[in-house]
């Protein structure tokens, strides 16, 4: 998490530092990625570094939560899906899934970072900010559920919190799926989208 002095920054300084980082670290990865080549793009000191981040690993976090949050704005965010009956509510899911992922095929650096973060680095603010960004869902994740068991599409024989354990966990394979080995094509890619979905579908329904 950045310190507050970075937070007080205007807008515009703000995004330069993250999107210098963005560069770097979707073209080298967290491991091999450069601080001082961050800081050379951004066009700060060092000691300004480390008065906005403690250092390269929370600077990385902070670069995952701001892509992911505007992956979330460009794709139009994602809502709960209507009361319209099982195919209805997996249809929407799924569709909403799709655009999400065609949003991020436009996005190349966005992707290349989130398949570097995927991978794993095994750092401590990492695992925080994975922990942080699932702990978001869980509120969308309740809605969907109650609606989805209201339309018969979701099972109702397991508690809530076992059936958003089980829905998390076949969500973070999909990602990592589809981001670590992104289909060749949209046709590719729609049909990939329509085989994960519809094998959480076959878990998760009555």
């Amino acid at each position: 998490m950045p310190r507050p002095r970075f937070h007080r920054l205007a807008p515009t300084q703000q995004a330069a530092i993250l999107d210098a980082a963005l560069d770097e670290f979707s073209a080298h990865g967290y491991r091999d990625a450069s601080l001082n080549r961050i800081i050379a793009s951004a066009g700060i000191s060092k000691g300004s570094m480390y008065y906005y981040f403690d250092g390269k690993e929370d600077l990385y976090a902070e670069v995952i939560r701001d892509g992911l949050e505007h992956l979330l704005a460009d794709g139009g965010g994602v809502r709960v899906p209507d009361d319209g009956g099982p195919d209805a509510f997996w249809g929407s899911l799924e569709g909403q899934y799709l655009h999400l992922m065609r949003t991020l095929t436009a996005s190349p650096r966005l992707a290349g970072l989130l398949r570097d973060w995927l991978a794993g680095t095994g750092a401590p603010a990492l695992g925080a900010a994975q922990r942080d960004a699932e702990q978001a869902t869980l509120p969308w994740l309740a809605q969907t559920l109650a609606v989805g068991q209201a339309s018969g599409a979701v099972r109702t024989d397991l508690s809530p919190d076992v059936i958003i354990a089980l829905a998390m966990g076949m969500g973070q394979a999909i990602d990592t799926s589809l981001i670590t080995r992104p289909p060749g094509g949209d046709d590719e890619l729609e049909s990939a989208v329509h085989t994960l979905m519809d094998t959480m579908r076959r878990a998760l329904q009555p």
